[in-house]
Protein backbone atom coordinates (compact mmCIF):
# COMPACT_ATOMS: atom_id res chain seq x y z
CA UNK A 1 0.00 0.00 0.00
CA UNK A 2 1.30 3.22 -1.39
CA UNK A 3 0.79 6.62 1.40
CA UNK A 4 0.66 9.85 0.16
CA UNK A 5 2.17 13.00 2.56
CA UNK A 6 2.29 16.45 2.28
CA UNK A 7 5.21 17.09 -0.52
CA UNK A 8 8.55 19.35 0.24
CA UNK A 9 9.21 21.45 -2.69
CA UNK A 10 10.62 19.16 -5.18
CA UNK A 11 14.13 20.87 -6.61
CA UNK A 12 14.15 20.99 -10.23
CA UNK A 13 17.69 19.13 -10.40
CA UNK A 14 17.95 15.67 -8.18
CA UNK A 15 21.87 16.88 -7.14
CA UNK A 16 21.13 19.18 -4.08
CA UNK A 17 19.21 16.96 -2.51
CA UNK A 18 22.26 14.21 -3.24
CA UNK A 19 24.30 16.95 -1.85
CA UNK A 20 22.90 17.56 1.01
CA UNK A 21 22.75 13.33 1.89
CA UNK A 22 26.58 13.09 1.33
CA UNK A 23 27.31 15.83 3.86
CA UNK A 24 25.58 13.35 6.85
CA UNK A 25 26.58 10.56 4.81
CA UNK A 26 30.29 11.83 5.07
CA UNK A 27 30.37 12.31 8.68
CA UNK A 28 29.26 8.71 9.69
CA UNK A 29 32.10 7.27 7.53
CA UNK A 30 34.65 9.74 8.51
CA UNK A 31 33.68 8.39 12.41
CA UNK A 32 34.50 4.95 10.83
CA UNK A 33 37.98 5.70 10.78
CA UNK A 34 38.78 8.82 12.81
CA UNK A 35 39.52 7.51 16.28
CA UNK A 36 41.92 5.04 14.88
CA UNK A 37 44.67 8.28 14.73
CA UNK A 38 43.28 9.35 18.32
CA UNK A 39 44.43 5.60 19.82
CA UNK A 40 47.14 6.83 21.14
CA UNK A 41 46.01 9.54 22.92
CA UNK A 42 42.84 7.50 23.90
CA UNK A 43 44.91 4.57 25.34
CA UNK A 44 47.17 6.69 27.39
CA UNK A 45 44.50 9.56 28.52
CA UNK A 46 41.85 6.77 29.43
CA UNK A 47 44.09 4.32 30.56
CA UNK A 48 43.01 1.93 28.00
CA UNK A 49 44.36 -1.30 26.26
CA UNK A 50 44.71 -1.07 22.98
CA UNK A 51 42.18 -3.95 22.67
CA UNK A 52 39.78 -2.03 24.37
CA UNK A 53 40.51 1.08 22.00
CA UNK A 54 39.91 -0.74 19.12
CA UNK A 55 36.03 -1.50 20.86
CA UNK A 56 36.09 2.12 20.75
CA UNK A 57 35.46 1.48 16.74
CA UNK A 58 34.28 -2.19 16.97
CA UNK A 59 31.41 -0.98 18.85
CA UNK A 60 30.36 1.37 16.11
CA UNK A 61 30.44 -0.80 13.68
CA UNK A 62 28.85 -3.71 15.37
CA UNK A 63 25.45 -1.03 16.09
CA UNK A 64 26.11 0.38 12.29
CA UNK A 65 26.21 -3.04 10.57
CA UNK A 66 23.30 -4.84 12.62
CA UNK A 67 20.30 -3.11 12.16
CA UNK A 68 21.09 -1.41 8.76
CA UNK A 69 19.10 -4.33 7.55
CA UNK A 70 15.73 -2.75 8.66
CA UNK A 71 16.46 0.70 8.31
CA UNK A 72 16.44 0.47 4.97
CA UNK A 73 13.08 -1.07 5.40
CA UNK A 74 11.72 1.61 7.90
CA UNK A 75 12.84 4.33 5.06
CA UNK A 76 10.50 2.67 2.95
CA UNK A 77 8.18 2.60 5.34
CA UNK A 78 7.99 5.88 7.09
CA UNK A 79 10.36 8.01 4.31
CA UNK A 80 13.67 7.93 3.51
CA UNK A 81 14.19 11.32 4.67
CA UNK A 82 12.13 11.27 7.61
CA UNK A 83 14.23 8.13 8.61
CA UNK A 84 17.59 10.04 7.46
CA UNK A 85 16.89 13.36 9.88
CA UNK A 86 15.80 10.59 13.35
CA UNK A 87 19.29 9.24 12.49
CA UNK A 88 21.12 12.25 12.08
CA UNK A 89 19.74 14.02 15.27
CA UNK A 90 20.58 10.58 17.23
CA UNK A 91 23.88 10.58 15.56
CA UNK A 92 24.67 14.20 16.45
CA UNK A 93 23.70 13.72 20.28
CA UNK A 94 25.67 10.71 20.47
CA UNK A 95 28.80 12.14 18.97
CA UNK A 96 27.85 15.07 21.70
CA UNK A 97 28.02 12.14 24.51
CA UNK A 98 31.36 10.79 23.09
CA UNK A 99 33.26 14.20 23.79
CA UNK A 100 31.96 14.02 27.17
CA UNK A 101 32.81 10.98 28.66
CA UNK A 102 35.54 10.13 31.01
CA UNK A 103 35.69 6.89 30.88
CA UNK A 104 36.70 3.89 27.82
CA UNK A 105 33.50 2.04 29.20
CA UNK A 106 31.10 5.67 28.17
CA UNK A 107 32.88 6.11 25.27
CA UNK A 108 32.05 2.67 23.83
CA UNK A 109 28.49 2.50 24.55
CA UNK A 110 28.19 6.67 23.39
CA UNK A 111 29.72 4.60 20.27
CA UNK A 112 26.92 2.04 19.98
CA UNK A 113 24.67 5.27 20.01
CA UNK A 114 26.35 6.79 17.55
CA UNK A 115 26.53 3.57 15.21
CA UNK A 116 22.59 3.15 15.64
CA UNK A 117 22.36 6.66 14.15
CA UNK A 118 24.38 6.18 11.64
CA UNK A 119 22.84 3.02 10.28
CA UNK A 120 18.93 4.84 10.01
CA UNK A 121 21.33 7.67 7.02
CA UNK A 122 23.00 5.05 5.50
CA UNK A 123 20.87 2.92 3.62
CA UNK A 124 18.46 6.34 2.73
CA UNK A 125 21.27 7.71 0.57
CA UNK A 126 21.04 5.00 -1.86
CA UNK A 127 17.65 4.25 -1.52
CA UNK A 128 17.51 8.04 -2.48
CA UNK A 129 19.87 7.68 -5.09
CA UNK A 130 17.94 4.62 -7.01
CA UNK A 131 14.37 6.65 -6.72
CA UNK A 132 15.19 10.18 -8.31
CA UNK A 133 18.33 9.33 -10.53
CA UNK A 134 17.16 7.99 -13.76
CA UNK A 135 19.20 4.76 -14.61
CA UNK A 136 21.49 6.28 -17.13
CA UNK A 137 22.47 8.78 -14.63
CA UNK A 138 23.16 6.50 -11.72
CA UNK A 139 26.96 6.36 -12.78
CA UNK A 140 27.48 9.77 -11.99
CA UNK A 141 25.19 9.89 -9.18
CA UNK A 142 27.26 6.83 -7.53
CA UNK A 143 30.00 8.50 -8.28
CA UNK A 144 29.56 10.85 -5.82
CA UNK A 145 28.28 8.68 -3.20
CA UNK A 146 31.40 6.33 -3.56
CA UNK A 147 33.81 9.40 -3.88
CA UNK A 148 32.03 10.38 -0.26
CA UNK A 149 32.90 6.98 1.09
CA UNK A 150 36.37 6.41 -0.34
CA UNK A 151 37.40 10.23 0.64
CA UNK A 152 35.99 9.95 4.27
CA UNK A 153 37.46 7.01 5.00
CA UNK A 154 40.65 8.52 3.72
CA UNK A 155 39.73 11.87 5.34
CA UNK A 156 39.02 10.88 8.78
CA UNK A 157 42.55 9.99 10.25
CA UNK A 158 43.60 13.35 8.76
CA UNK A 159 40.84 15.58 10.59
CA UNK A 160 41.21 13.46 13.36
CA UNK A 161 45.27 14.22 13.48
CA UNK A 162 44.59 18.39 13.40
CA UNK A 163 42.12 17.64 16.32
CA UNK A 164 44.10 15.17 18.68
CA UNK A 165 46.86 17.58 18.16
CA UNK A 166 45.23 21.65 18.53
CA UNK A 167 42.20 20.62 20.65
CA UNK A 168 42.19 16.96 21.81
CA UNK A 169 40.75 13.48 21.18
CA UNK A 170 37.53 14.60 22.45
CA UNK A 171 37.37 17.12 19.62
CA UNK A 172 37.13 14.15 17.07
CA UNK A 173 33.11 14.14 18.36
CA UNK A 174 32.50 17.72 18.94
CA UNK A 175 33.18 18.85 15.49
CA UNK A 176 30.13 16.32 14.38
CA UNK A 177 27.87 19.16 16.51
CA UNK A 178 27.82 21.78 14.20
CA UNK A 179 28.34 19.56 11.15
CA UNK A 180 25.06 17.56 11.66
CA UNK A 181 22.76 20.58 12.79
CA UNK A 182 23.99 21.98 9.17
CA UNK A 183 23.59 18.56 7.50
CA UNK A 184 19.93 18.66 9.31
CA UNK A 185 19.01 21.69 8.02
CA UNK A 186 20.40 20.79 4.31
CA UNK A 187 18.28 17.88 4.21
CA UNK A 188 15.49 19.35 5.60
CA UNK A 189 14.87 22.06 3.08
CA UNK A 190 16.43 20.19 -0.04
CA UNK A 191 16.12 15.96 -0.05
CA UNK A 192 12.25 15.31 -1.50
CA UNK A 193 9.91 13.30 0.35
CA UNK A 194 9.16 10.05 -1.36
CA UNK A 195 6.29 7.47 -1.91
CA UNK A 196 5.88 5.26 1.41
CA UNK A 197 5.33 1.45 1.36
CA UNK A 198 3.74 -0.53 3.84
CA UNK A 199 6.49 -3.51 5.27
CA UNK A 200 6.66 -6.32 8.00
CA UNK A 201 8.96 -6.67 9.98
CA UNK A 202 11.41 -9.87 10.73
CA UNK A 203 11.87 -9.08 13.83
CA UNK A 204 13.38 -12.51 14.22
CA UNK A 205 15.98 -11.93 11.42
CA UNK A 206 16.96 -8.79 13.63
CA UNK A 207 17.84 -11.18 16.77
CA UNK A 208 19.23 -13.84 15.24
CA UNK A 209 21.62 -11.64 12.75
CA UNK A 210 22.76 -8.83 16.01
CA UNK A 211 23.45 -11.96 17.82
CA UNK A 212 25.55 -13.75 15.28
CA UNK A 213 27.59 -11.08 14.68
CA UNK A 214 28.13 -10.09 18.08
CA UNK A 215 29.23 -13.75 18.99
CA UNK A 216 31.62 -13.98 16.08
CA UNK A 217 32.98 -10.42 16.77
CA UNK A 218 33.48 -11.04 20.51
CA UNK A 219 35.12 -14.13 19.86
CA UNK A 220 37.34 -13.17 17.28
CA UNK A 221 38.51 -9.55 18.98
CA UNK A 222 38.77 -11.32 22.35
CA UNK A 223 40.36 -14.37 21.15
CA UNK A 224 43.94 -12.90 21.96
CA UNK A 225 43.29 -11.69 25.06
CA UNK A 226 41.91 -14.95 26.99
CA UNK A 227 44.76 -17.04 25.35
CA UNK A 228 41.70 -18.22 22.86
CA UNK A 229 40.65 -20.48 25.74
CA UNK A 230 38.55 -19.85 29.03
CA UNK A 231 36.47 -16.71 29.25
CA UNK A 232 34.29 -17.40 32.08
CA UNK A 233 33.15 -21.15 33.35
CA UNK A 234 31.69 -22.64 30.16
CA UNK A 235 31.86 -20.19 28.15
CA UNK A 236 35.23 -20.36 25.55
CA UNK A 237 36.15 -18.25 22.88
CA UNK A 238 35.89 -20.72 19.82
CA UNK A 239 32.74 -21.88 21.70
CA UNK A 240 31.86 -18.22 21.16
CA UNK A 241 33.10 -18.22 17.47
CA UNK A 242 30.70 -21.85 16.96
CA UNK A 243 27.49 -20.19 18.56
CA UNK A 244 27.81 -17.21 15.66
CA UNK A 245 28.34 -19.32 13.33
CA UNK A 246 25.53 -21.60 13.78
CA UNK A 247 23.43 -18.56 15.19
CA UNK A 248 24.26 -17.37 11.22
CA UNK A 249 23.23 -19.92 10.03
CA UNK A 250 20.11 -20.20 11.34
CA UNK A 251 19.31 -16.66 10.60
CA UNK A 252 20.25 -17.66 6.70
CA UNK A 253 17.84 -20.66 6.94
CA UNK A 254 15.09 -18.90 8.23
CA UNK A 255 15.41 -15.97 5.77
CA UNK A 256 14.80 -18.66 2.98
CA UNK A 257 12.03 -19.92 5.01
CA UNK A 258 10.28 -16.69 5.49
CA UNK A 259 7.66 -16.16 2.77
CA UNK A 260 6.12 -12.90 3.76
CA UNK A 261 9.00 -10.52 4.02
CA UNK A 262 12.47 -11.69 5.46
CA UNK A 263 14.77 -9.05 6.96
CA UNK A 264 17.65 -10.37 4.05
CA UNK A 265 15.13 -11.03 0.76
CA UNK A 266 17.97 -14.00 -0.84
CA UNK A 267 16.49 -13.19 -3.99
CA UNK A 268 18.28 -10.20 -4.29
CA UNK A 269 20.99 -12.49 -4.80
CA UNK A 270 19.65 -14.01 -8.05
CA UNK A 271 21.16 -10.59 -9.88
CA UNK A 272 24.56 -11.63 -10.19
CA UNK A 273 25.54 -8.33 -10.44
CA UNK A 274 24.14 -7.64 -7.14
CA UNK A 275 26.18 -10.87 -5.13
CA UNK A 276 29.44 -9.70 -6.33
CA UNK A 277 29.32 -6.35 -5.40
CA UNK A 278 28.67 -7.27 -2.13
CA UNK A 279 31.16 -9.50 -1.50
CA UNK A 280 33.76 -7.43 -3.45
CA UNK A 281 32.69 -4.39 -1.44
CA UNK A 282 33.21 -6.29 2.20
CA UNK A 283 36.72 -6.91 1.19
CA UNK A 284 37.58 -2.99 0.10
CA UNK A 285 35.53 -2.23 3.81
CA UNK A 286 37.88 -4.60 5.36
CA UNK A 287 40.92 -3.26 4.29
CA UNK A 288 40.35 0.39 5.00
CA UNK A 289 38.92 -0.53 8.70
CA UNK A 290 42.01 -2.66 9.54
CA UNK A 291 44.81 -0.83 7.67
CA UNK A 292 44.93 2.43 9.69
CA UNK A 293 45.10 0.71 13.36
CA UNK A 294 48.65 -0.64 12.76
CA UNK A 295 49.81 2.33 9.97
CA UNK A 296 48.87 4.86 12.96
CA UNK A 297 50.31 3.10 15.77
CA UNK A 298 53.80 2.78 13.85
CA UNK A 299 54.02 6.97 12.77
CA UNK A 300 53.18 7.94 16.22
CA UNK A 301 55.03 4.76 18.27
CA UNK A 302 58.02 4.55 15.97
CA UNK A 303 58.51 7.53 13.83
CA UNK A 304 57.42 9.78 16.70
CA UNK A 305 54.88 11.63 14.62
CA UNK A 306 52.45 14.20 15.94
CA UNK A 307 48.78 12.80 15.11
CA UNK A 308 48.67 15.77 12.36
CA UNK A 309 51.92 14.20 10.71
CA UNK A 310 50.29 10.86 11.13
CA UNK A 311 46.97 11.66 9.42
CA UNK A 312 48.93 13.41 6.72
CA UNK A 313 50.74 10.74 5.25
CA UNK A 314 47.43 9.82 4.11
CA UNK A 315 46.95 12.73 2.25
CA UNK A 316 48.11 11.56 -0.97
CA UNK A 317 45.28 8.62 -0.40
CA UNK A 318 43.09 11.55 -0.27
CA UNK A 319 44.48 13.49 -2.89
CA UNK A 320 44.08 10.92 -5.82
CA UNK A 321 40.92 9.52 -4.70
CA UNK A 322 39.11 12.73 -5.32
CA UNK A 323 40.77 13.70 -8.61
CA UNK A 324 40.35 10.17 -10.14
CA UNK A 325 36.65 9.50 -7.93
CA UNK A 326 34.84 11.55 -11.26
CA UNK A 327 36.44 9.85 -13.88
CA UNK A 328 35.34 6.47 -12.20
CA UNK A 329 32.14 7.61 -12.06
CA UNK A 330 31.89 8.83 -15.48
CA UNK A 331 33.58 5.44 -16.97
CA UNK A 332 31.17 3.67 -14.94
CA UNK A 333 28.09 4.71 -16.99
CA UNK A 334 30.20 3.66 -20.23
CA UNK A 335 32.53 0.67 -19.79
CA UNK A 336 32.29 -3.34 -18.19
CA UNK A 337 32.15 -2.75 -14.22
CA UNK A 338 34.93 -6.11 -14.14
CA UNK A 339 37.27 -3.91 -16.06
CA UNK A 340 37.12 -0.69 -13.73
CA UNK A 341 37.55 -2.81 -10.72
CA UNK A 342 39.53 -5.42 -11.77
CA UNK A 343 42.25 -2.41 -11.87
CA UNK A 344 40.65 -0.94 -8.54
CA UNK A 345 41.75 -4.36 -6.82
CA UNK A 346 45.66 -4.47 -8.46
CA UNK A 347 46.11 -1.27 -7.64
CA UNK A 348 44.95 -0.99 -4.07
CA UNK A 349 46.42 -4.81 -3.06
CA UNK A 350 50.02 -3.23 -5.01
CA UNK A 351 50.21 -0.46 -3.02
CA UNK A 352 49.60 -2.22 0.32
CA UNK A 353 52.64 -4.81 -0.43
CA UNK A 354 54.49 -2.02 -1.38
CA UNK A 355 54.14 -0.82 2.25
CA UNK A 356 54.54 -3.82 3.66
CA UNK A 357 57.61 -4.79 1.83
CA UNK A 358 59.54 -0.75 2.44
CA UNK A 359 58.08 -0.26 6.28
CA UNK A 360 60.82 0.15 8.47
CA UNK A 361 61.74 2.54 11.54
CA UNK A 362 64.12 4.25 9.00
CA UNK A 363 62.09 4.19 5.91
CA UNK A 364 62.18 7.16 3.43
CA UNK A 365 58.94 9.33 3.59
CA UNK A 366 58.79 9.28 -0.23
CA UNK A 367 58.11 5.63 -0.49
CA UNK A 368 55.10 5.63 1.77
CA UNK A 369 53.81 8.26 0.37
CA UNK A 370 53.87 7.17 -3.36
CA UNK A 371 52.13 4.07 -1.97
CA UNK A 372 49.69 5.46 -0.17
CA UNK A 373 48.71 8.16 -3.67
CA UNK A 374 48.43 4.56 -5.33
CA UNK A 375 45.82 3.05 -3.14
CA UNK A 376 43.86 6.33 -3.69
CA UNK A 377 44.02 5.31 -7.11
CA UNK A 378 42.81 1.85 -6.60
CA UNK A 379 39.54 2.93 -4.32
CA UNK A 380 38.31 5.75 -6.50
CA UNK A 381 37.34 2.65 -9.20
CA UNK A 382 36.26 0.66 -6.42
CA UNK A 383 33.84 2.59 -4.34
CA UNK A 384 31.76 4.20 -6.38
CA UNK A 385 32.26 1.34 -9.69
CA UNK A 386 30.59 -1.47 -7.22
CA UNK A 387 28.25 0.70 -5.60
CA UNK A 388 26.59 1.76 -8.81
CA UNK A 389 26.62 -1.63 -10.38
CA UNK A 390 25.25 -3.71 -6.79
CA UNK A 391 21.95 -1.46 -7.81
CA UNK A 392 21.66 -0.87 -11.20
CA UNK A 393 20.13 -3.78 -11.98
CA UNK A 394 17.38 -3.18 -8.96
CA UNK A 395 13.74 -2.15 -9.59
CA UNK A 396 12.75 1.47 -7.07
CA UNK A 397 10.41 -0.49 -5.05
CA UNK A 398 13.33 -2.73 -4.07
CA UNK A 399 15.49 0.53 -3.67
CA UNK A 400 15.49 -0.03 0.14
CA UNK A 401 16.19 -3.70 0.54
CA UNK A 402 18.99 -3.59 -1.63
CA UNK A 403 20.45 -0.71 -0.16
CA UNK A 404 20.15 -2.12 3.45
CA UNK A 405 21.79 -5.39 2.37
CA UNK A 406 24.71 -3.70 0.21
CA UNK A 407 25.59 -1.08 3.35
CA UNK A 408 25.24 -3.78 5.79
CA UNK A 409 27.86 -6.23 3.95
CA UNK A 410 29.85 -3.44 3.86
CA UNK A 411 30.00 -2.65 7.59
CA UNK A 412 30.16 -6.60 8.42
CA UNK A 413 33.97 -6.18 6.21
CA UNK A 414 34.17 -3.73 8.17
CA UNK A 415 33.89 -5.03 11.59
CA UNK A 416 35.05 -8.43 10.76
CA UNK A 417 38.26 -6.26 9.44
CA UNK A 418 38.73 -4.16 13.50
CA UNK A 419 38.07 -7.40 15.20
CA UNK A 420 40.82 -9.69 12.76
CA UNK A 421 43.42 -6.31 12.73
CA UNK A 422 43.26 -6.25 16.68
CA UNK A 423 43.62 -10.33 16.84
CA UNK A 424 47.09 -9.95 14.64
CA UNK A 425 48.63 -6.33 16.62
CA UNK A 426 48.54 -8.81 19.56
CA UNK A 427 49.56 -11.90 17.79
CA UNK A 428 52.46 -10.35 16.00
CA UNK A 429 53.39 -8.61 18.75
CA UNK A 430 53.76 -11.60 21.07
CA UNK A 431 55.45 -13.61 18.67
CA UNK A 432 58.18 -11.04 18.43
CA UNK A 433 58.62 -10.66 22.12
CA UNK A 434 56.98 -7.83 23.10
CA UNK A 435 53.53 -6.53 24.95
CA UNK A 436 52.07 -3.11 24.84
CA UNK A 437 51.01 -1.05 27.60
CA UNK A 438 49.93 2.90 27.69
CA UNK A 439 53.76 3.80 28.94
CA UNK A 440 55.05 1.95 26.11
CA UNK A 441 54.46 5.68 24.32
CA UNK A 442 52.30 8.60 24.67
CA UNK A 443 50.36 10.93 21.89
CA UNK A 444 52.82 13.45 22.45
CA UNK A 445 55.15 12.38 20.18
CA UNK A 446 57.05 9.64 22.63
CA UNK A 447 58.72 6.84 20.72
CA UNK A 448 59.41 3.87 21.15
CA UNK A 449 63.10 2.72 22.55
CA UNK A 450 65.36 2.09 19.59
CA UNK A 451 65.48 -2.16 20.51
CA UNK A 452 61.88 -2.41 20.80
CA UNK A 453 61.47 0.23 17.25
CA UNK A 454 62.36 -2.93 14.96
CA UNK A 455 60.36 -5.78 16.41
CA UNK A 456 57.61 -3.18 16.66
CA UNK A 457 57.82 -2.46 12.86
CA UNK A 458 57.86 -6.27 11.90
CA UNK A 459 54.23 -6.99 14.08
CA UNK A 460 52.76 -4.33 12.16
CA UNK A 461 54.25 -5.25 8.88
CA UNK A 462 52.95 -8.70 9.69
CA UNK A 463 49.57 -7.84 10.46
CA UNK A 464 49.01 -5.55 7.17
CA UNK A 465 49.85 -9.19 5.08
CA UNK A 466 46.57 -10.01 5.63
CA UNK A 467 44.54 -7.45 3.68
CA UNK A 468 46.36 -8.31 0.10
CA UNK A 469 44.71 -11.66 1.21
CA UNK A 470 41.53 -10.54 1.61
CA UNK A 471 41.18 -8.30 -1.54
CA UNK A 472 42.42 -11.14 -3.78
CA UNK A 473 38.86 -12.70 -2.45
CA UNK A 474 37.20 -9.35 -3.75
CA UNK A 475 39.60 -9.49 -7.07
CA UNK A 476 37.99 -13.07 -8.11
CA UNK A 477 34.85 -12.08 -7.12
CA UNK A 478 35.01 -8.94 -9.56
CA UNK A 479 35.64 -11.08 -12.41
CA UNK A 480 32.05 -12.95 -12.70
CA UNK A 481 30.83 -9.51 -13.27
CA UNK A 482 28.51 -9.38 -16.68
CA UNK A 483 27.49 -6.66 -18.36
CA UNK A 484 24.54 -4.31 -16.53
CA UNK A 485 20.79 -5.47 -18.35
CA UNK A 486 20.09 -1.61 -18.44
CA UNK A 487 23.85 -0.56 -19.47
CA UNK A 488 22.99 2.94 -21.10
CA UNK A 489 19.29 2.26 -21.90
CA UNK A 490 16.73 4.82 -20.22
CA UNK A 491 14.32 2.84 -18.26
CA UNK A 492 10.86 2.91 -18.31
CA UNK A 493 8.98 5.76 -16.51
CA UNK A 494 7.69 4.07 -12.67
CA UNK A 495 3.65 5.28 -12.13
CA UNK A 496 5.07 8.11 -10.28
CA UNK A 497 6.92 9.83 -12.87
CA UNK A 498 3.83 8.99 -15.70
CA UNK A 499 1.70 10.66 -13.02
CA UNK A 500 3.53 14.27 -13.52
CA UNK A 501 3.79 16.24 -16.80
CA UNK A 502 6.26 15.51 -19.37
CA UNK A 503 9.25 17.28 -18.65
CA UNK A 504 8.22 18.62 -15.19
CA UNK A 505 10.97 18.51 -12.49
CA UNK A 506 9.08 15.68 -10.69
CA UNK A 507 8.67 13.77 -13.77
CA UNK A 508 12.96 14.24 -14.37
CA UNK A 509 13.54 13.06 -10.58
CA UNK A 510 11.03 10.29 -10.34
CA UNK A 511 9.48 12.40 -7.47
CA UNK A 512 5.35 12.33 -7.75
CA UNK A 513 3.90 15.53 -7.36
CA UNK A 514 3.28 17.55 -4.03
CA UNK A 515 -0.70 17.11 -2.74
Amino acid sequence: MTHTDTEAPVETSPWPALVALCIGFFMILVDTTIVTVATPAIIEDLQAGVNEVVWVTSAYLLAYAVPVLITGRLGDRFGPKNLYLVGLTVFTLASLACGLTTTIEGLIAARVAQGLGASMMTPQTMAVITRIFPIERRGSAMALWGATAGVATLVGPIAGGVLVDTLGWEWIFFVNVPVGIVAFALAWRLVPRLDTNDHRFDWLGVVLSGAGMFLLVFGIQEGEQYDWSTITGPITVWRLIVAGVVVMALFVWWQARNKREPLLPLSLFADRNFSVSNLAITTVSFTFTAMGFPLMLWAQLVRGYSPTESGLLLAPMAITSIVFAPIAGRLTDRLHPRLLTLGGFVGLGVALLLIVAVLDPETPLWQLLGAFALMGIGSSFLWGPLATTANRNLPPQRAGAGSGVYNATRQVGAVLGSAAIAVLIDARLAANGLTFSPSEGSASGGTLPAQVAGPFTDAMAQSLLLLPVVLVLGLVAVVFFERPRHFGARPAATSAESAAPAGSPAHRAGVRPGT
